[in-house]
């Protein structure tokens, strides 16, 4: 019926495999799909996936994993048919059609409450903001689990991280069931997939949206790597100087990278991996970049974790690689006076005249128009990670 990998947690393979192990071996069906790797069990566990349709060859479109099922025999399970469905007396009532799927509908409330006292932005202000840079934001929301901000009252009132959907939300709304080892329990993040899905986030007065690196189908594989420049009242130069010198050794050592400022002080600098690594490995580049550039320009950087000891360097954080660690994902809004929002840019630009303020809930739609986004590659390119670590490797210890 075609393969399931969405929805497949690393705990779920943990449970899956010592199973899968202990079955007994088959050959393939004479049709079937043959799948290269693929290994046919005479007596496979049944698991419970949902699904979009299913295909008139019988395959399954967009399957998602949702649990094991050891209440249920295989036998059991088998398709219903028409006739199947068909009442076995016709005196007897038919069973009634399903019922349709509930159409994606945002009822917008609160529209004019102000968000942004000191700038007089509202909430239909960030809301029509992120509905026209839709198609530049989505493509690094989808199939990635995030976390949500909301502040109701705007930015001078009280705040709250969501990461479980509420009970209430739309049948429409994709939410994703993965288990928490922080929160020891199971919690169903947002995936917003869709405008409908975005806006209706942006309704419950989200201003943040908050990232995984890595997506739904391969969550221990991240597609970038991450270093955050946090100044902490550093000046911006500094963070600037940091950039720019990170830029220059990825390109020594063959990384491609892309920059975007953080929406508040800092400088993000992303690596694309395309997948193909571990957050572990992740974060050892990570770790291996921050040490040589602490190394290379010991007065401005540091990559001690505490404020109060770093004598007023930038923190070249590496810690934000890992499983469940969160970015603030590019064209965000940040709660922050002036409403400021995360921009990709150009490496060009990051020099001596950068302005963070120059980027913000109404200058970035149009920028963005003019521009394009320079960060998209960094959801489709990779770099020969292991190559990159060896020539740190070496010059660390040089």
């Amino acid at each position: 019926a075609g393969r399931a990998a969405r929805g497949l947690a690393a705990r779920d393979s943990a449970a899956l495999e010592p199973v899968l192990a202990a079955k007994p071996r088959a050959e393939p069906p004479p049709k079937a799909e043959l799948t290269r790797g693929a290994v046919w069990l005479a007596d496979g566990p049944v698991v419970q996936v949902k699904f979009k349709q299913r295909t008139p060859d019988g395959m399954l479109r967009q399957p998602v994993f949702l649990r094991m099922r050891d209440d249920k025999n295989p036998a059991e399970c088998v398709w219903q048919t028409e006739a199947d469905a068909a009442p076995a007396d016709a005196d007897e009532p038919a069973v009634p059609a399903a019922e349709p799927p509930e159409r994606p509908t945002v009822a917008f409330t609160n529209l004019d409450k102000v968000f942004w006292p000191a700038d007089g932005y509202t909430k239909g202000d960030m809301i029509a903001y992120y509905e026209g840079v839709a198609e530049w934001l989505l493509p690094y929301l989808k199939d990635r689990p995030v976390v949500l901000t909301r502040y109701p009252d705007g930015i001078d009132g009280k705040s709250f991280f969501q990461k479980d959907a509420p009970v209430y939300a739309p049948s429409w709304l994709r939410l994703e069931t993965m288990w928490s080892e922080h929160a020891e329990r199971e919690i169903r993040y947002f995936v917003l997939d869709n405008v409908e899905s975005l806006l209706y986030v942006a309704n419950m007065g989200t201003i943040p949206l908050h990232v995984w690196s890595s997506r739904v189908a391969a969550l221990e594989r991240p597609d970038w790597c991450i270093l955050d420049l946090d100044p902490k009242g550093a000046p911006l130069k500094d963070v600037v100087t940091i950039a720019r010198h990170l830029h220059e050794l990825c390109e020594d050592v063959g990384l491609v990278n892309f920059v975007k400022t953080s929406g508040s002080t800092g400088l993000h600098v992303l690596i694309p991996l395309g997948a193909r690594y571990t957050y572990e490995q992740s974060r050892t580049l990570a770790e291996l970049l921050a040490r040589f550039a602490a190394k290379s320009l010991p007065e401005i950087a540091t990559i001690v974790r505490s404020v109060s000891d770093r004598d007023g360097k930038v923190y070249v954080d590496f810690l934000q690689n890992g499983h469940g660690r969160l970015l603030v994902s590019p064209f965000c809004v940040r709660p922050l006076p002036g409403a400021p929002v995360s921009m990709p840019l150009e490496w060009s630009e990051i020099n001596g005249r950068l302005k963070l303020e120059r980027f913000n809930i109404r200058s970035a739609g149009k920028w963005l128009a003019k521009h394009g986004d320079p960060l998209a590659a960094v959801l489709t390119a990779s770099s020969d990670m292991l190559a990159a670590l060896e020539s740190l490797t070496r010059r660390l210890a040089g």
